[in-house]
């Protein structure tokens, strides 16, 4: 479906590659189809117990691109944003099994989104998560204004939504959502060693408890619906188009 996604089943394991070295794996509308395509297949094949989400390139991805906005949100048709991109987010919350991110470098806006939806999460020391949406003008997205409250905490969860601080490798590991921290380029590796080990678990008895570690499917779904009603009205805003020509403009300059 995309030359940008690369999927690989090694034994057990079915890894999910974002490969845009040229864009910094930034995602198109393809690349999210390819990735929601990888993981709903995998929830049929029984062979496949765990999945790895990872970057190319020393990146993990640095987001949508923000073309795609500014293209959805002056266009004259009714749709606010790319949809593409709920479907693969909804892939990611009705996914059953265990799934592993393995981060070297930037992980911004949607790709920090995927990370809080993950189980378990290495990160290089390069590593940074940011969601900047309130610098576009823009409301979070993905249920994260659900997930990272609950995980990290009120005040941490303003921080990076709100205010659109970024936050390093050790201050996820101390804010909760970060296992591992590994040298730059070790992350996959590590993520694989996890995954086997997971493998090597009783399949019924990991599929049990990590249901009952989640959040409930429905909450998740109904705010990312919310969330998503939220994000396209302040898709057309004037402040959400003015910023989106200003990222252009710097560009350019």
């Amino acid at each position: 479906m995309s030359e940008h996604v690369i999927v690989n089943d090694e034994e057990m394991v079915r890894i999910i590659t974002m490969r845009r070295p040229e864009k910094k794996n930034t995602l198109t509308q393809d690349m999210y189809l390819a990735m929601s395509d990888a993981i709903e297949t995998a929830q049929r094949d029984p062979a496949i117990r765990c999945l790895i989400l990872t970057g190319r390139s020393g990146v993990f991805t640095a987001g949508n691109d923000i073309g795609d906005y500014l293209q959805a949100a002056t266009a004259t048709q009714e749709i606010a944003r790319p949809r593409n991109s709920v479907i693969f987010l909804q892939s990611l919350v009705h996914n059953a099994k265990p799934i592993i991110a393995a981060v070297d470098g930037i992980a911004i806006g949607i790709g920090t989104t995927m990370v809080f939806h993950c189980d378990y999460v290495v990160a290089s020391t390069t590593a940074t998560f940011s969601s900047p949406f309130i610098q576009y003008g823009l409301v979070p997205e993905g249920a994260t204004s659900l997930l990272v409250p609950s995980m990290v905490g009120h005040q941490r969860a303003f921080a990076m939504l709100l205010l659109g601080r970024a936050m390093s490798a050790a201050d996820g590991r101390e804010a909760g959502f970060v296992n591992q921290i590994v040298p730059p380029g070790h992350a996959v590796v590590e993520a694989k060693k996890v995954a086997r080990e997971i493998c090597a678990l009783p399949a019924e008895a990991v599929a049990m408890s990590r249901k009952l570690l989640k959040l409930p499917t429905e909450d998740l779904v109904r705010r990312i619906g919310e969330e998503d009603r939220k994000f396209g009205e302040r898709m057309r805003s004037p402040e959400a188009i003015a910023a989106f020509q200003r990222f252009f403009t710097r560009k350019k300059s």
